[in-house]
């Protein structure tokens, strides 16, 4: 199937026909600077535009108002000016400084005529040599410049992730060494931001990371969904605390994905194909395909994305005579609507469907043979994520109105070995249910002339209902589950001002006012009368007030300083406690950062961020296993994490970069909760109905905060290079994660991490066709990125995570 796909996509390559033509759109920009109109053209004709020279952003531009192409929409905004628009893709734009003109008078050359001696040039300055666009914080909420933000900003190139090979999220965490998750599975994990880590499971608890798609939120207290990062513009990653912006969820930061929007200028087809070989495993593919198509003359279009995967399984099972256990499909798609509805007002219409299979788990037994696992069951999983959204947007002059609103549907069923040692087959199944309504409506000044201010509303109902069942392979009794709702009201509002030139405050406040409540869920009818005092249901109120301030003082053109502080919350709920429930509060983190930026980000031949944080996290939230062996989740206490983290860039040469970053984290529980503190001292003793805290040792020593490295360290290099008509482009990186655990004590001390990862990838091609070849894992290194298999085995027994094998990837690709 895989190979009869490539071959037609290389023949469409050699015989498809290129379409392309500029329709008209209504376009409508005031008078202003090209800082001010740029984001408005951007917005109202759905490209993308850079600048060349950041000294352009000042220049002064004409209004451009009617219905014309997105050509002679800049040509008119620029006359007069000394820059000019040249394309660079179907969506994108940049714009240039225009060569110097030589004015000679119009007149015969006398032959006593002196020629002026020509003066020497002086060397190109860094700008010129290096000229990218000017980095926009859009996740600032008034598209901030960077060089005017306060805090740590990574962002992520769309076509760079995509690169050699779309891996969802191990796309970000390969790139990112601030970045940590657990490794359950695809559509399971839990990710962590600087050491904000909670727990190794998926519970009723909110998660730590804020995951955006645009500005459409997408989860609440539901794992990762992994949604493919086919088609997206770029990533922008903000560390954490983000209470103030996005509200509940955000303790450790947020990562927000922008997918590349419907250009109603051009139809675009863009497809691809790639087979791979698994060392120790079996064989995968995937294919994908994007489709541009304006819709009539009027500023419509319509964008639409697909893709299946298939991931060769590479876990034995001696036990069953089975090979290659673990084998993941994936399949979805992605598609927005854009309106042009006149008067500078726009809609999009979208919906994301994506469905996951597990066929077996990913772990190994450790001590056994390499990718070997012994177990009676197979542990399948089934995540299945589906959304749709509605976003207005209108432009008033210098103002940006904006109202992002979606219906999310989630479901994960997840199955683990719960067998006894040397005993009879048992099976523990598990199904999450989230239902989510969000809406966001803002109004804000982008960031200009020293100046940027938003403020928002935002609603938020979430409904999880979570059921059990346990038993034997043909027999299993429901046993107590919980459902847990919020719904949550909440206004904000942010400023950023230059006191005075290269010195920009921001602050801003965020109220927040929740309402909670559930209930267990198959409660046994006698133990539900019986008067024991345990709830089965609660219900009460939160209110909240997440505040943010910051400073930014630039030295120089190169060299900036800021100090920030930032506080985060994750509202309560309720979990299980054998046949009952029971409540947990909300948790809060406040933290105090700063940093140091050196250079201009691909525009200096060096650049340098440094920045360190100390957090104080109130009253944690952690799932964990109780005394039966279930999960559960209750505050366990509280403790501080402190982070340092940098970056370096390098540019030695024309289409050279080198990259390094590393992170360090210390973290540790500072004081148990006092319910907890009484299961520490006993630990593995009698201990009534309290159960052990993964963060405590069996002596009762407080332990560090799991599942994320003391330490990790990632470098890359990437080279370009123009090879007769074709681009030709390589590039490797080395990851180094260090050693973590997934919890602490005899049950969960099982240490992780403490491995290397490393891959290469390589394109020749050009903008239309182009063949890409793949290695990851160079070293076939086994590893250990997760020691829980199963909760309910102890890990004493010893479980590892390995990485995938080696394995290579042949692809084509093609654009139209």
């Amino acid at each position: 199937m895989i190979a009869r796909l490539l071959s037609i996509l290389l023949l469409l390559t050699l015989a498809f026909p290129v379409a392309a033509r500029e329709e008209s759109r209504s376009i409508d920009l005031p008078r202003g600077t090209l800082l001010q109109s740029l984001p408005l053209l951007g917005r109202q004709a759905g490209i993308s535009i850079s600048v060349a020279d950041s000294k352009l952003w000042q220049s002064a531009v004409k209004p451009v108002r009617g219905r014309m192409s997105v050509s002679k929409a800049l040509d008119r905004m620029l006359s007069g000016t000394d820059a000019h628009a040249i394309r660079v893709g179907a969506t994108s734009w940049r714009i240039e400084r225009r060569p110097p003109r030589t004015n000679l008078p119009n007149r015969k050359k006398r032959s006593n005529d002196k020629i002026p001696p020509v003066k020497a040039q002086p060397p190109p300055n860094a700008t010129d040599q290096y000229p990218v666009e000017e980095i926009v914080v859009s996740a600032s909420k008034i598209n901030t410049p960077y060089r005017k933000y306060a805090g740590v900003v990574t962002i992520l190139d769309g076509a760079d992730l995509e690169f050699g090979g779309e891996r969802g999220m191990d796309s970000i965490l390969s790139r990112m060494a601030t970045i940590s998750s657990t490794h359950l599975g695809s559509g399971r994990n839990k990710l962590f931001i600087r050491g904000i880590a909670d727990s190794s499971f998926t519970g009723p608890t909110q998660a730590t990371v804020g995951q955006y798609l645009g500005d459409i939120r997408l989860s609440y207290n539901a794992p990762d969904p992994d949604l493919r990062l086919y088609d997206i513009d770029r990533v922008e990653i903000l560390e954490g605390p983000q209470g103030t912006l996005y509200g509940a969820g955000s303790l450790g930061g947020i990562i927000r994905m922008i997918p590349k929007a419907p250009d109603p200028s051009e139809t675009e087809l863009i497809a691809s194909a790639g087979v791979s070989l698994v060392q120790h495993g079996s064989p995968g593919g995937d294919i994908s395909a994007t489709a541009n198509i304006p819709i009539t003359e009027n500023g419509h279009a319509l964008r639409l994305t697909g893709y299946s995967i298939s991931e060769g399984g590479y876990i034995d099972n001696p036990l069953l005579g089975q090979h290659d256990v673990n084998r993941t499909n994936i399949y979805g798609g992605r598609g927005t609507l854009r309106l042009d509805l006149g008067d500078s007002w726009t809609a999009e219409v979208g919906g994301i469907y994506q469905s996951i299979e597990a066929e077996d788990a990913q772990y190994a037994d450790k001590g056994a043979p390499p990718l070997t696992r012994s177990s009676l069951v197979e542990q399948r999983a089934k995540a299945r994520y589906g959304s749709a959204m509605l976003v207005v947007m209108k432009d008033w002059g210098d103002l940006h109105f904006q109202s992002s609103n979606a219906y999310v549907d989630h479901h994960l069923y997840e199955r683990f070995d719960a067998s006894p040692v040397d005993d009879m087959l048992r099976l523990f199944d598990q199904n999450n249910d989230t239902r989510m309504f969000t809406s966001e409506t803002r109004l804000s000044r982008p960031y200009q002339d020293g100046l940027g201010w938003v403020v928002g509303t935002s609603f938020v109902d979430n409904r999880t209902r979570q059921a059990r069942a346990f038993g034997g392979e043909t027999i299993r009794s429901a046993i107590t589950g919980v459902s847990n709702w919020i719904t949550e009201y909440t206004v904000y509002g942010e400023a950023s001002v230059e006191l005075i030139p290269d010195i920009v405050a921001a602050g801003g406040l965020r109220y927040s006012h929740a309402r909670l409540g559930g209930g267990a869920e198959n409660v046994d009818a006698l133990l539900a009368l019986a008067p024991t005092g345990r709830a089965i249901t609660a219900k009460r109120k939160e209110e909240d007030l997440s505040p943010s301030l910051s400073l930014l003082a630039t030295l120089s053109s190169n060299l900036s300083f800021y100090a920030r502080y930032q506080e985060g919350f994750r509202p309560g709920g309720l979990s299980i406690d054998g046949s009952f429930v029971q409540r947990f509060r909300n948790d809060r983190v406040s933290t105090y950062d700063a940093g140091m930026r050196f250079g201009q980000k691909g525009v200096t031949p060096f650049d340098a961020t440094i920045s360190v944080s100390h957090s104080r996290w109130r009253d944690i939230q952690a799932d964990f296993i109780d005394v039966n062996g279930f999960p559960t989740t209750a505050n366990i206490g509280d403790g501080k994490i402190t982070s340092i983290s940098g970056a370096i860039a390098l540019r030695p040469l024309a289409g050279l970069s080198l990259e390094l970053g590393a992170v360090y984290n210390e973290s540790r529980v500072t004081q148990l909760s006092p319910a907890l503190s009484l299961a520490a001292v006993t630990f593995g003793g009698p201990a009534a109905d309290l159960s052990p805290p993964v963060f405590v040792s069996a002596t009762g020593r407080l332990g560090r905060i799991p599942n994320v490295a003391s330490h990790a360290i990632r470098g890359s290099a990437n080279y370009a290079i123009v090879i007769g008509e074709e681009d030709f482009r390589i590039q490797g990186w080395a990851n180094y994660v260090g050693p973590s655990r997934v919890g602490i004590g005899p049950i969960l001390g099982e240490g992780q991490g403490d491995y290397v990862d490393t891959g290469i990838a390589a394109r020749i091609g050009n903008q239309r066709r182009g063949l890409t070849f793949t290695l990851t894992n160079l070293l076939d290194s086994r590893g250990n990125r997760f020691a829980l298999g199963t909760p309910f085995v102890p890990g004493s027994n010893g479980y590892l995570t390995p990485l995938r094998p080696r394995t290579i990837r042949i692809a084509v690709d093609v654009a139209y």
